[in-house]
């Protein structure tokens, strides 16, 4: 078995180039990294383009057997240490990272769904990938993001999703603002969080609602608010003014899990 040793090798050029936005939009891949995240792309039936194994690094044993047995079914490139830790985007890599096809290429709307949630320049990655995460464990399987919010496959978002990346459709909307519009028209009403309301989260009914989650310090843009159809607000009884978006967003998901279990 013959390992990668040089950083001029072209695949180890292109998996570098993979932490760019530009590459990932050009090559349509981007780059997991780890034992869980491989597991839940195997699971899920991930488009795993290639598999890259560290020969000789302190932790690979780490790598359970089973793991293992499922990686040899892709195509797998083994590299060494040196290699390993140069291509790596964590400080204690596990010596196990992927090359993935992005799950963006069916753009139609699931308008089955009772909300669909679609975030307004939402910048932080920490922020989009935690978001991706919650709008998973509601059940909700698809997003839309608006052309100014964070690349959903930056490595911070995708190490944030803890998987869930592999399980939700994300719709890039060149204008959110038409795409929104268009929804409206299967009969789902546009619902904005606001602090220019006195109608709290608990007042609306979660059904056939887009919820828009907005800016971290802007808020929803103001062209996106005069067409919402209700506005809402998170009530807060301290001191503290505003929450942190994937906070919120979690906060006002979860008032639609209650009123879905109580029904």
């Amino acid at each position: 078995m013959q390992s990668i040793s040089s950083k001029e090798n072209e695949l180890i050029k292109h998996i570098k180039k993979l932490k760019d936005k530009k590459e990932r939009d050009i090559s349509n891949e981007y780059v997991i990294e780890g034992v869980k995240l491989l597991r839940e792309a195997i699971v899920e039936n991930a488009k795993i383009r290639k598999v890259i194994i560290c020969d000789d690094c302190d932790k690979t044993e780490v790598i359970p057997k089973d793991v293992m047995y499922e990686i040899a079914k892709y195509d797998c490139i083994y590299v060494t240490k040196n290699i390993f830790k140069y291509i790596s985007e964590v400080q204690e890599p596990q010596g196990i990272l992927a090359i993935v096809e992005k799950n963006n290429i069916n753009k139609d709307i699931d308008y089955s769904q009772d909300i669909i949630v679609a975030l307004n320049d939402v910048q932080d990655p920490g922020n989009l990938g935690t978001i991706l995460r919650t709008v998973d464990s509601v059940g909700v399987t698809q997003i839309l993001v608006s052309k100014g919010t964070a690349d959903s496959y930056n490595p911070k978002v995708v190490r944030s999703t803890m998987g869930a990346i592999f399980r939700i459709r994300i719709i890039e909307c060149e204008d959110l603002e038409k795409t929104l519009k268009e929804i409206r028209k299967h009969k789902f009403k546009i619902v904005v969080t606001s602090l220019q309301t006195e109608n709290s989260i608990y007042d609306i009914n979660y059904n056939k609602k887009i919820i828009v989650i907005g800016n971290e310090a802007k808020g929803v843009e103001k062209n996106i608010q005069e067409i919402a159809d209700e506005k809402i607000k998170i009530p807060m009884i301290g001191k503290t003014e505003s929450l942190n978006a994937s906070v919120a967003t979690g906060i006002v998901l979860y008032e639609y899990v209650r009123q879905k279990l109580n029904k």
